[in-house]
C-alpha cells in the first residue's frame, strides 16, 4: 500500500517516526536514531520497516522515543491491536517520569501541572493526556468501548477545558461512531 495523505507528508519529511516530540526525553543513542529513520524511509516495505522499528525497541526498550515510534509503526499500518501496548507503555513512561501511581485510573487533576493551554503544557503532562487519547481512540477502534470511555474520560477529569480535545473524541465513542445529526 502506498501511503497517502498524511503519511505522505510526513514520509516527505524525512522521519515518519520521530515527531511532535518536543521537550520530552529523547534517550536514544544515534544507532536507534537511525533505525527509526530507516524505518520511515522503508515506509513502502512493512516487513522492512516493522524489523527496523522492532530492532530499534530491541536496543532501547525503556526509550520513550522508541516506544513512540513502534506505536506510530503499527499505528499507520492500521495495526491498533499491535499498536495499543506501546501506547500504554508511553503512559506508563509519563505517569513514572511525573512520580505519579502505576495505574493511571489513580491519577487526579492535582497530581501534576495539568495547567496550561495545548501549547503551554509542560511536554510530560500532556504526553500522559495524549497517550491515554491515543489509547482510548485504540481502543474504541478495536471495539474495546468501556475501556475507551474509561482513558478519555480520565483525560477529561485531568484535562477539564478539553485543551487537547478528549472530549469530542468521548462523545463520537459514545455516539457509537455517528456524526452529531446522524442515527447511532
Amino acid at each position: 500500500m502506498i501511503p497517502t495523505g498524511r503519511q505522505a507528508r510526513r514520509l516527505r519529511g524525512g522521519n515518519i517516526m520521530l515527531d511532535n516530540l518536543d521537550g520530552l526525553p529523547l534517550d536514544l543513542p544515534p544507532s536507534v536514531q537511525a533505525l527509526l529513520k530507516q524505518a520511515g524511509e522503508a515506509w513502502h516495505s512493512e516487513a522492512e520497516a516493522e524489523a527496523k522499528v522492532l530492532e530499534a525497541l530491541a536496543l532501547a526498550p525503556d526509550a520513550l522515543a522508541a516506544r513512540i515510534g513502534v506505536y506510530k509503526f503499527y499505528f499507520y499500518r492500521h495495526r491498533l491491536a499491535e499498536a495499543l501496548p506501546h501506547a500504554l507503555s508511553c503512559v506508563a513512561f509519563a505517569t513514572r517520569a511525573l512520580g505519579l501511581p502505576e495505574d493511571w485510573r489513580r491519577i487526579g487533576p492535582a497530581d501534576a501541572a495539568f495547567v496550561g493551554t495545548a501549547v503551554t503544557l509542560a511536554p510530560l503532562p500532556k504526553l500522559l493526556m495524549q497517550t491515554l487519547i491515543a489509547a482510548g481512540y485504540v481502543m474504541a477502534r478495536l471495539g474495546r468501548i468501556a475501556e475507551a470511555e474509561e482513558a478519555l474520560a480520565k483525560v477529561m477529569e485531568l484535562d477539564s477545558t478539553d485543551r487537547l480535545g478528549a472530549g469530542r473524541m468521548l462523545a463520537v465513542v459514545r455516539r457509537g461512531g455517528a456524526e452529531p445529526d446522524e442515527p447511532a
